[in-house]
């Protein structure tokens, strides 16, 4: 399997051909340069075609990578170049409240890279359930909903229990005290009695995007758009 030996990173130019889903630069840890080094390296793949997403990037970072590699995509602290062409699939993304926005951002812009545009509905945490209730015909015609929720997490539970697509939820860190910076919200998910929701790390919308992409592969039976 070729790669690419940067000195600092070993570049997995056929990540996407395994998996249909290219190799990612998450940006925490590295510098600035590294960053865009390796941008730039992923943007000279074999085929020219593939997506490069950079997530968690702060602003130094996402400079350095534009100025190396100009004409990305930047959205919050996830920067996007040469998006994939519009593949089949569906994909509801859901907050239960706006600061939950940064992990769903993330999750919105990973899928947008490789080539689906997702529905967005926000602010419909169960605190106020009347505001899922007058939109769920948003609910209606997706093979995936992804759904983040911060504080006990219940949103994830309560979409599950009305959809019969997979549901993903996302917990993120928001919330006080007794939340733990997210941990009452995984542990809230991976308890919930809507039977088959399936729960990624706190704050990881990069993560949710991979498993709707690849229900998205199974569902329709694509590869990764050329």
């Amino acid at each position: 399997m070729p790669f690419a030996d940067l000195g600092y990173a070993r570049i997995d130019h056929h990540r996407r051909i395994r998996q249909g889903i290219a190799e990612a630069v998450y940006a925490p840890g590295k510098t600035a340069e590294q960053c865009a080094g390796i941008v730039v390296e992923l943007l000279d793949s074999p085929d020219g075609a593939t997506p490069v997403v950079l997530t968690r990037a702060h602003d130094t970072q996402i400079a350095a990578a534009l100025a190396a590699a100009p004409g990305g995509r930047v959205v919050g602290s996830t920067v996007v170049w040469r998006a994939a062409p519009t593949r089949p699939g569906s994909v509801l993304v859901a907050t239960a409240g706006t600061a939950d926005l940064s992990a769903a951002q993330e999750c919105i812009a990973v899928l947008a890279a490789n080539g689906v545009a997702a529905r967005t509905l926000t602010d419909v945490g169960v605190a106020g359930l009347h505001r899922l209730l007058a939109s769920l015909d948003a609910l209606e015609g997706i093979d995936v909903a992804v759904v983040v929720a911060g504080m006990e997490g219940a949103l994830a539970t309560v979409v599950g229990g009305l959809v019969e697509v997979p549901v993903v939820a996302v917990p993120t860190s928001v919330g006080y005290g007794a939340a733990l910076e997210g941990v009452t919200a995984l542990l809230a998910m991976l308890s919930s009695c809507a039977a088959g929701v399936t729960v990624v790390g706190i704050d990881n919308g990069f993560g949710a995007a991979c498993a709707a992409l690849r229900v998205l592969q199974t569902v329709h039976r694509t590869g990764p758009p050329s």
